[in-house]
């Protein structure tokens, strides 16, 4: 870590975050695997995944130092609603604890008519560029 301690964040910390479902946010558009391609054109649980992540993110902006960011470490989700193109989805997140760099949220997304999913997403902060070391190493060791 950076000699500069970060502004950890409080508890109760709120962010949401919005955004239209597009058809690149559908499954099928998701990845190469064959199985998504004849799937439903609905907001795929990797996107609300991801979505989620994002909005935790933006809500961490501002109690980073700077060289600090935050990586996902663990994910607990449910996705419970189908969400059709053109929807708009609303993401909100709380920061729900804070244990030195350790942080976890509860998370809830909704589109135009319902909750499609909720639950838990922990982060941890890290020094970016002793990260993006430690990652080089790994490659440089693989071969890759």
């Amino acid at each position: 870590m950076s000699d500069v301690a970060p502004t950890l964040p409080a508890v109760g910390l709120l962010h949401t975050e919005t955004m239209r479902v597009e058809p690149r946010h559908t499954v099928p558009q998701v990845a190469d695997w064959p199985g998504f391609s004849d799937m439903p054109p609905v907001f795929a649980t990797a996107m609300m995944v991801g979505f989620m992540e994002q909005t935790c993110i933006m809500a961490l902006r501002g109690h980073l130092t700077a060289g600090q960011g935050t990586v996902g470490t663990h994910v607990d989700m449910s996705h419970l609603a189908a969400t059709p193109v053109g929807h708009t989805v609303t993401a909100t997140v709380e920061l729900v604890a804070v244990e030195g760099r350790q942080l976890r949220f509860k998370v809830e997304c909704r589109d135009d008519a319902e909750v499609i999913g909720r639950g838990v997403h922990d982060r941890f902060i890290i020094d970016s560029a002793r990260f993006a070391a430690k990652a080089a190493g790994k490659a440089a060791t693989s071969g890759r």
